[in-house]
């Protein structure tokens, strides 16, 4: 079965890393004027490094699309079938990249969970976004609106087509 994945981006991890070494430095030097904050910034800031650590060593493919469907692993734990998406857009939140997948309401993912789950859905439409959405913040250099075009060449296509495009899909 052919299929592209794409995988966290290792620049970004040591970006985390070196942006919040400033700041644990200036909370072991505030540790004896003022220990509680010292401390704080510290434990805070200093969270950066296991997990930037976390993903320079995690090599699991963050999105994977296939003639089946797509698999982004931050978002929903199985394949979202081709068949399913019915629209898909790209959106910017706070300099966050964002592919928003608009889903068939049958099949939204809140169907099978609590209230709490379901206002959460309901406030990602309220700011523009979908119930599913495709972050690329870690994801490699990429472009969204490319993807995005993919995205939805891949929804109309048929499954002949669809080992096609993946072939031909160029992301950088």
């Amino acid at each position: 079965m052919t299929e592209i994945k794409l995988y966290k981006s290792n620049k970004k991890a040591i970006k985390v890393m070196a942006l919040c070494t400033p700041f644990v430095v200036l909370g072991i030097l505030m540790i004896g004027k003022n220990p509680w904050l010292g401390w704080f910034s510290v434990a805070f800031f200093g969270l950066a490094y296991p997990m930037g650590i976390f993903n320079l060593l995690d090599k699991r493919p963050m999105l994977i699309f296939n003639e089946i469907g797509l698999f982004d692993r931050s978002t929903h734990n199985e394949f979202i079938n081709w068949e399913l998406i019915n629209d898909a857009y790209p959106i910017n939140i706070g300099g966050q990249k964002f592919i928003c997948l608009l889903i068939d309401e049958h099949f939204k993912p809140s169907k099978k969970k609590n209230r709490f789950y379901k206002s959460v859905g309901k406030l990602n439409e309220v700011i523009g976004a979908q119930e599913l959405n495709i972050n690329l913040g870690q994801i490699q250099k990429i472009d969204e609106v490319k993807l995005t075009l993919f995205i939805l060449n891949m929804v109309k296509s048929t499954k002949m087509d669809r080992t096609t495009l993946i072939k031909e899909l160029k992301l950088s």
